[in-house]
C-alpha cells in the first residue's frame, strides 16, 4: 500500500507528480492511501477488479489536455475523494483515451460536478470578496485586508485574478486554511493560522449608502437573491447588514413610488429627443443650398437628412481656402473630430498632413472635407468604435458635398478611400487597383483615387504600413505633378492669348 501526502499549499503540482511517479511504477489505483496536508482524514480510492490497470514501469503516460484542465480544477473541491479518483480516472485513461466523453460514466460524472462547483465558488469568491483599507506601512503603497469563506480550496485559483485587478495595491485575503499576500506584485501563500479582525474603513459608509440608494423594491426577489448571494456570505458582506431592513419596508417604498409625481425629463433627454429625427420636417434635397460657403458652415449643424446627427456630437464641415487648387475628401469624421468640430485631425489626419508634406503638398493650401459630415460608430465602453458609412447616409449627405465642390472648385480633387471614391465618382470598388488612376466625374471634375490613411493605421503588420505610407506618398505625388502640369497649361496659355 502506497501513501501519499497532498500538501493544501500547492497541491495541483504535488498531485500531478505523485500521480505521475506512481503510473510509472505501475501502482494501481487501489494501492494508493491518499492523506491531504497534515489533517487525520485519510482518502482510498473505490474498488476495482484487482486484474485491471497494471502499468508496466516506464511505459509512456498519455494523458488528454482535456483532463489536465479537469483536474487541475477538481483538485481544488473539498470533496474527500478528489485525490483517488482522479487518479482512478487517469489510469483507466491509457486503455480507453475517450472516457472523459462519456457523461454516463459514473467517475466522469462525478468529476464534471465537482468541476462545476468548484467553478462557481471561485465566481463566488471574485463577487464577494470585500476589501478594507488597512494602515499602510511608512513609504509604502496602500494596503487592505479581506476574510472570505469558500466552500473549495479556490483561493490559489483565485488569487491571480486580484492580483491583475488591484495591481497598484498591496492586499491580504485570508480564508480559514490558505491566506494569500500581495505585496509590490507578487503573491504569496501560507497557511491561516488565526481568524484576522479587519475594521471598518472610511469608504464602507459611503458603500453602504451607494448599495441602499440602487436597491429597487419594486424588483425585490429573495429567491433569486439568495440564490445568487447565498446567506452563508452574508457575515463578511458590510451591505448584507441593510438587506433585512430594506426588505422589510420594500412593500412600502414600492408604493411610495408608484404614488409619486412623474419627474422632468432629464437635460440631456430633451436635447435628443429635440434632435429626433421628424420624416416630415427633413430637408429637402431640392432646398436651396446656401448661399456662401460660411452660410453652410452653420447649416450643417441643422441638417436632418440621416439619422447620423442624433448620435454625434455635431458636424464637422470642412475646412480650407474657397476657392483652392486640391480639395482632399475622406470618410467621415472619427472621434477626435466629432468632439473638436474640425476635419482630419486625429491620429489620420496627422499622418495625412505628414505624407502630404512630404509629396510637396502644402495642407494649408488644400481643402480638406469629408463624404459624410456626421461621426457613425458604435459604442463599446467609454469608447466610440467608428463604423463604415452605408449607402443612403452617402447619398444623403452628398448634397453638401456637391455644395462644397460648387464653391471651392477645385482643379483636382484626392478621393481618400472607398467611401469619398463612392460620393464622387459612384464607385467605392477595388480602391487598391484604381490607386493612383484620375478618373472624371459626370461635371468633369479629376478625381485621383487613393487610400484612406488611416488604413495605415489599421494594418498590423510593419512592412504592410510601410508599404501602403509609400503608396499614398505616390499618389499625393502625382497630385502635386498634376496641379504643377495644369498651372504651367494655364500660364502658357495666357502668355499666348497675350
Amino acid at each position: 500500500m502506497k501513501e501519499v501526502h497532498v500538501p493544501m499549499i500547492g497541491a495541483w503540482d504535488a498531485w500531478r507528480r505523485e500521480s505521475r511517479r506512481l503510473m510509472d511504477m505501475g501502482v494501481p489505483p487501489e494501492a494508493v492511501l491518499w492523506r491531504f496536508d497534515d489533517e487525520e482524514t485519510v482518502f482510498r480510492a473505490l474498488l476495482e477488479p484487482p486484474d485491471t490497470l497494471k502499468e508496466p514501469a516506464g511505459r509512456q503516460l498519455l494523458v488528454p489536455r482535456a483532463f489536465l484542465t479537469l483536474a487541475e480544477t477538481v483538485i481544488c473541491h473539498s470533496q474527500p475523494s478528489r485525490f483517488s479518483r482522479l487518479y482512478r480516472v487517469l489510469a483507466r485513461l491509457q486503455k480507453n483515451r475517450n472516457l472523459l466523453q462519456l457523461p454516463t460514466d459514473q467517475d466522469v460524472h462525478a468529476l464534471r460536478s465537482m468541476e462545476k462547483a468548484v467553478r462557481r465558488d471561485a465566481h463566488k469568491m471574485k463577487a464577494f470578496v470585500r476589501f478594507r483599507e488597512l494602515e499602510a506601512r511608512p513609504g509604502q503603497r496602500r494596503r487592505f485586508g479581506a476574510w472570505f469563506e469558500p466552500s473549495h480550496h479556490v483561493v490559489e485559483r483565485v488569487a491571480p485574478f486580484f492580483a491583475r485587478r488591484f495591481a497598484d495595491m498591496d492586499w491580504v485575503i485570508a480564508t480559514p486554511g490558505v491566506t494569500v499576500t500581495y505585496n509590490d506584485g507578487a503573491l504569496a501563500f501560507e497557511r491561516t493560522s488565526d481568524v484576522p479582525r479587519y475594521g471598518e474603513d472610511m469608504t464602507e459608509a459611503l458603500w453602504k449608502t451607494y448599495f441602499s440608494s440602487i436597491f429597487n423594491p419594486a424588483r425585490l426577489k429573495l429567491q433569486a437573491m439568495t440564490s445568487e448571494m447565498p446567506k452563508k456570505y452574508w457575515r463578511n458582506l458590510p451591505e448584507a447588514e441593510l438587506i433585512p431592513d430594506l426588505t422589510r419596508k420594500a412593500l412600502k417604498r414600492e408604493a411610495q413610488m408608484l404614488n409619486a409625481p412623474p419627474s422632468s425629463m432629464p437635460r440631456w433627454a430633451e436635447i435628443m429627443k429635440a434632435r429626433a429625427i421628424d420624416m416630415r420636417s427633413q430637408t429637402d434635397d431640392a432646398e436651396a443650398p446656401p448661399h456662401s460657403m460660411e452660410a453652410g458652415r452653420h447649416a450643417v449643424h441643422e441638417c436632418r437628412r440621416c439619422p447620423l446627427h442624433e448620435c454625434a456630437t455635431q458636424a464637422v464641415f470642412g475646412e480650407g481656402p474657397a476657392p483652392a487648387r486640391l480639395m482632399l475628401v475622406g470618410e467621415q469624421p472619427g472621434d477626435e473630430e466629432d468632439l473638436a468640430g474640425r476635419p482630419f485631425v486625429g491620429p489620420a489626419g496627422r499622418l495625412l498632413a505628414d505624407i502630404a508634406s512630404e509629396a510637396g503638398l502644402d495642407r494649408s493650401q488644400c481643402y480638406v472635407t469629408n463624404a459624410v459630415k456626421h461621426f457613425k460608430f458604435q459604442p463599446r465602453g467609454k469608447r466610440r468604435i467608428h463604423q463604415r458609412p452605408n449607402t443612403q447616409e452617402i447619398q444623403r449627405c452628398r448634397w453638401w458635398l456637391d455644395f462644397e465642390l460648387d464653391k471651392v472648385r477645385p482643379q483636382l480633387v484626392v478621393a481618400l478611400g472607398a467611401t469619398a471614391a463612392r460620393a464622387l465618382t459612384g464607385d467605392g470598388r477595388a480602391i487598391r487597383e484604381r490607386s493612383g488612376k484620375i478618373e472624371k466625374r459626370v461635371d468633369n471634375i479629376p478625381v485621383l483615387i487613393t487610400i484612406h490613411p488611416s488604413a495605415i493605421l489599421r494594418t498590423p503588420d510593419r512592412q504592410a504600413a510601410i508599404e501602403l505610407r509609400s503608396a499614398l506618398r505616390r499618389d499625393l505625388e502625382r497630385a502635386a505633378a498634376f496641379l504643377c502640369q495644369s498651372q504651367e497649361m494655364r500660364s502658357h496659355a495666357a502668355i499666348k492669348g497675350s
